[in-house]
């Protein structure tokens, strides 16, 4: 890029999508913040509708994404992975896990 156009755009104004997201993001945070940081890009779209603030939901989405907000997800929990070397307890039931037909163990 040259010079020039490297000041004619650094002079330029902000563009209207630049200025109405920048007040969008605004709603968006404090959306956000008043359901406990657990609304995501729908719920804060449904809420800002509610409000009046119009919007696309992917506008909604894009924004939270630039922002860093996210919603909490429920019903995910991590997966237990065992050591190894860890000694394992006792089989006390003396299972057997051999059939010798079909139904029967």
């Amino acid at each position: 890029m040259s010079v020039s156009a490297y000041n004619a755009r650094r002079r330029r104004p902000q563009s209207a999508r630049r200025l109405r997201d920048e007040r969008l993001v605004e709603h968006i945070r404090r959306v956000h913040a008043a359901s406990g940081e657990t609304y995501g890009a729908r719920r804060v779209h449904r809420q800002l509708q509610r409000s009046g603030v119009h919007s696309a939901r992917c506008t909604v989405e894009r924004l939270m994404l630039e922002d860093g907000l996210e919603s909490v997800i429920c019903g995910q929990r991590g997966r237990t992975i065992s050591e190894p070397s860890a000694p394992r307890p006792p089989d006390l039931v003396n299972r057997h896990f051999e059939a010798h037909r079909p139904n029967q163990l």
